[in-house]
């Protein structure tokens, strides 16, 4: 896969430049890439020369390509993103790209796991929580929420979904609460973060049994916020509204036991339209897996659901497929 491809001629580049070097090239990276190459690095027990010369010359002639190039990388970037994105959506990430002090704080707390963090912040005002969340992965939330109470959970999303922005007051009390986590300067303009989509994205990430509770909980606050929520939710069952061409793309990239227990707790029309996708003989294959599986675990099934989605997710971000919410008109 082209993906994982990537990742591992950057481990090999990486262990070919030493340890001085490598370590330098990680301090610059997101938290989730430094795991995604460390796990990379740590499976490459042998490589054969002519692999680590083929990545090296790779590297060389890319790093020739871009030697010679002089641009305003600021203007650049602006310009790509607003194309990319529309003005609405390039802004937000432009705002923590090129303004790039505003939030270092909360780096931090990317590289804590899940129950490290619901620690640290589970004591705070539920409105300090969801100021600290939403500035944090979608994934990660959903682990750190699963970490509270019902309760707890319920009201800090709920104030997750009613939060429009983040004014400079609001940051300077975030850094009060965990030790400069944002600079508070009175520069900052207000972050556009939170939102129906922000807990749509936080709840596809969560177990059904507390997605349900939350929303619930929700419902009976504001019944109309709750079905937005939903409307902007993107669950297993959506696949049926995504084409065949991102179909036929997403299962490249997944593997066969992944697919067999997600379909378990697929609906007949879904299966249909995997089956449409794949040649005869594969499907055939599944279909004949699908039914000597026995009984499985629905939090079994869930869990590869989600593992799918995820994928589903990388490849929208990525501009590989077009996702329509429940309501068939969002475009990710």
């Amino acid at each position: 896969m082209p993906a994982d491809d990537g990742v591992e001629k950057s481990a090999i580049l990486l262990i070919a430049l030493g340890e001085d070097y490598a370590s330098e090239v990680l301090k610059h990276l997101e938290p989730r890439d430094v795991q995604k190459l460390g796990q990379a690095m740590a499976a490459l027990k042998t490589v054969p020369r002519e692999k680590i010369e083929a990545v090296l010359a790779e590297f060389q002639q890319i790093t020739a390509d871009f030697a010679s190039v002089s641009v305003d990388t600021d203007d650049f970037v602006r310009s790509v993103l607003t194309k990319a994105l529309g003005d609405e959506k390039a802004t937000n990430l432009l705002s923590r790209i090129l303004q790039g002090g505003d939030t270092n704080g909360i780096e931090g707390l990317k590289w804590l796991d899940a129950p490290t963090v619901a620690d640290l912040i589970r004591n705070e005002h539920p409105q300090i929580i969801a100021s600290i969340l939403v500035h944090l992965e979608k994934d990660h939330v959903s682990d750190i929420l699963n970490n509270f109470t019902e309760r707890l959970r319920n009201d800090v999303v709920l104030r997750i979904a009613t939060l429009e922005g983040i004014q400079p007051e609001a940051l300077k009390e975030l850094n009060d609460v965990l030790l400069n986590l944002l600079s508070g300067s009175a520069n900052i303009k207000k972050s556009a973060m939170g939102g129906v989509r922000a807990v749509a994205d936080i709840l596809n990430y969560m177990g059904s049994a507390n997605e349900t509770s939350v929303i619930d909980s929700i419902r009976e606050y504001d019944p109309d916020l709750a079905q937005r929520i939903l409307d902007e939710m993107f669950v297993f069952e959506n696949l049926l509204d995504i084409d065949d061409r991102a179909i036929q793309l997403l299962l490249r990239e997944i593997q066969s036991d992944s697919l067999i227990m997600a379909m378990k707790g697929a609906s007949e029309p879904l299966r249909e339209k995997i089956f449409k996708n794949m040649s005869q003989r594969a499907a055939e294959m599944l279909r004949e897996d699908l039914e000597s599986r026995g009984p499985v675990r629905v939090s079994e099934v869930e869990n590869e659901q989600k593992e799918i989605l995820k994928i589903v997710r990388r490849l929208a971000d990525e501009g590989q497929i077009a996702l329509g919410g429940a309501g068939g008109e969002t475009m990710i």
